[in-house]
């Protein structure tokens, strides 16, 4: 990939949804392999990545695989076996986070630095680019000044800046979160996270006092950076990743497209940039993120600091405001729409928020409309009298819409590639030419003697017609030219069959066009790693990344919290968000106030979740939160 490229990267569960990510415009795909990734229950045959990797190189699109977990020494080997199976499926990158993949014999597939890595420095950045990573995706938290500075101290011709640009936050830096594995056993950076994040906590501050009781104050609102676009390509980034391998094939669908279409936009504003695979896509449909699962959506720290992007209320989606109730009956309720044109569906979605803001949901199972304008009386799949609080005057919001989840069953998109074609006389009979918008070439002939045509003023428009039906091909007709000195009748099983093998052969000469990405060469003497120590925050599982480490000059290097050798209390998660900041009970926001500045300290407050505590620590030199806690003894 060039710097001048733009790469829409896009999720996938499975082969099925990563083939409707590229029909629906994206330039590159990840998917999990048969292990190692970083999403337990999102794992894919050796099989399926090959019938998705032969999909997506017909448009130059890529497919990169997780192998993003930490590894035991015991574990390398089989790492090292799947990744030359990858290699051999064709698959274009690896995104990994154990940097003992480094100091084995692993194929010459390009590397990806994963989330996991947790990329917020200059530093950290380069020297991954110096020891051979060719694409890094960058914290999520960073700000745009911070994301040019990392851009300024890189070669973008050998390494690739990606970003989020979409999906559901971790609170936590990747990487640095050790919640789970300390309450559960299961390690998140083994790709088995218990999520305690989105769990209710009750907040108490230094003096035993409640100050949030059962609040999700360490669930984040979904990241969304749809008015971000531009000014992310300036401060350096090309590729932009959707999050969502565990998202379904609707959520891809629809991100998808709508980020193809911004993207689309910004690459007809930009001529000197260009999309890094080839195509054009339509779509049956409008894109549209609310409609999808969200927590609504903040665009996090690139704009700066914000008090609105924590989810606190609920984990669950709260849907879009419709209307509200206008009447309650034992078996039905009366909705009057915000909008007289909205129109609701069997089978739709509904919640609300009761009186003590949790949400509740309540789905229709039959929707009729009333004679009245706006009014919809709604039959609920479940009994009236579990609906809590559910009374005249609540507002109503839909988190699911049927029609547009049956808009999305079906064939949504199409991707073609404009083409070229020339029909012309050889001496033995007729030659057709395929050239596509960048320069491949496909042919056929067809050895066939001169026939007059019956109607010859018409001949040569049925010929243009009859060559220019691409149908269900990777193919758009652009210009059908006939080269001939006289008007000919072919017979149209012969025609078909001559554009048929033309349209074979240009698919051949594309996939034989289409260079394998280069695996970056480290740079020679190793580059030296930015600290000359290491905590179990770097997350070294096995002797091969502590080889790795030393080589690059760190003295001391600490063992991975799941080697389990941190028993005593430590920092179970390092995040930028922050509790006090979010309750309004920052120093730094109590600063200038009268009557209140220096009042305010950054004490720490303790979450309780039933038997689970857990110390907030601020450090306010780099504004971040430490998350405290220690290993549960589970014997």
């Amino acid at each position: 990939m060039h710097s001048h490229q733009l790469e829409l990267l896009a999720p996938a569960r499975d082969a099925d949804i990563g083939i409707e990510a590229i029909h629906h415009g994206a330039d590159a795909v990840y998917i999990g392999g048969p292990s190692f990734g970083a999403r337990s229950t999102a794992d894919n045959s050796i099989q399926d990545i090959a019938r998705l990797v032969q999909h997506a190189h017909r448009f130059h699109s890529r497919i990169f695989v997780t192998l993003n977990t930490i590894l035991r020494d015991d574990e390398l080997e089989p790492a090292r076996q799947l990744a030359w199976q990858l290699y051999d499926a064709g698959v274009d990158a690896l995104i990994i986070q154990d940097m003992g993949l480094l100091k084995i014999d692993m194929p010459p597939i390009q590397l990806h630095a994963s989330t996991q890595t947790d990329i917020r420095t200059p530093e950290k950045a380069r020297f991954l680019q110096d020891a051979g990573l060719s694409q890094i995706v960058l914290a999520r938290e960073l700000t745009l000044p911070q994301i040019s500075a990392i851009r300024d101290v890189i070669d973008t011709e050998r390494t690739v800046i990606e970003f989020f640009v979409h999906g559901a936050l971790c609170v936590a830096y990747s990487g640095q979160c050790f919640i789970s594995h300390a309450h559960t056993g299961r390690s998140a950076n083994r790709g088995d996270c218990s999520q305690a994040c989105r769990l209710p906590y009750e907040v108490k501050d230094a003096q035993g006092r409640i100050i949030a009781h059962e609040k999700h104050v360490l669930s984040m609102k979904d990241n969304n950076q749809s008015d971000n676009l531009r000014a992310l390509v300036d401060a350096g980034i090309r590729s932009f990743k959707i999050e969502g391998r565990y998202k379904d094939m609707a959520y891809v669908k629809n991100i998808t497209a709508h980020y193809r279409k911004l993207l689309d936009e910004v690459l007809n504003e930009r001529p000197e940039l260009a999309p890094s695979s080839h195509g054009r896509t339509t779509f049956s449909f409008t894109p549209d993120p609310n409609q999808n699962f969200n927590r609504e959506f903040t665009d996090y720290f690139v704009q700066g600091r914000k008090e609105d992007i924590g989810a606190f209320d609920t984990p669950k989606n709260p849907g879009q405001p419709i209307g509200w109730i206008s009447r309650v009956t034992s078996d039905h309720i009366e909705l009057t729409t915000d909008d007289m044109a909205t129109v609701l569906h069997n089978g739709d979605g509904l919640c609300y928020y009761d009186l003590q803001k949790e949400l509740v949901g309540l789905q229709i199972n039959r929707a009729e409309q009333q004679k009245t304008p706006g009014v919809w009386r709604l039959f609920p799949k479940d009994p009236m009298d579990g609906f809590k609080d559910l009374r005249k005057g609540v507002q109503v919001n839909r988190n699911r819409d049927m029609q547009w989840v049956r808009t999305l069953d079906k064939k949504s998109a199409e991707r073609r590639m404009g083409v070229w074609m020339d029909l012309s006389e050889t001496d033995t009979g007729l030659q057709l030419t395929v050239t596509d918008e960048v320069g491949h070439t496909g042919s056929s002939h067809l050895v066939i003697n001169w026939q007059s045509p019956k109607e010859p003023a018409l001949a040569n428009e049925k010929l243009q017609a009859a060559l220019g039906k691409l149908g269900e091909t990777a193919f758009e007709p652009l210009q059908v030219q006939l080269k001939l000195s006289r008007p000919w009748f072919v017979p149209p099983s012969q025609l078909n069959a001559l554009r048929r093998e033309a349209v074979l052969s240009i698919e051949n000469a594309r996939l034989a066009g289409l260079q394998r990405l280069p695996r970056a060469k480290p740079v020679d003497p190793p580059a030296p790693y930015p600290e000359d120590s290491l905590s179990y925050l770097a997350n070294v599982f096995n002797q091969k990344a502590r080889d790795f480490y030393a080589e690059h000059g760190v003295k001391v290097i600490d063992a991975a919290y799941e080697a389990q050798e941190e028993l005593g209390e430590v920092s179970l998660m390092i995040t930028k968000h922050c509790v006090r900041f979010s309750m309004s009970l920052c120093p730094k926001q109590a600063k200038g106030v009268t009557g209140v500045q220096g009042t305010v300290k950054a004490e720490p407050l303790q979450l309780i979740n039933g038997k689970e505590k857990l110390t907030l620590r601020f450090d306010c030199k780099p504004c971040e939160m430490h998350v405290v806690g220690k290993i549960k003894n589970r014997c």
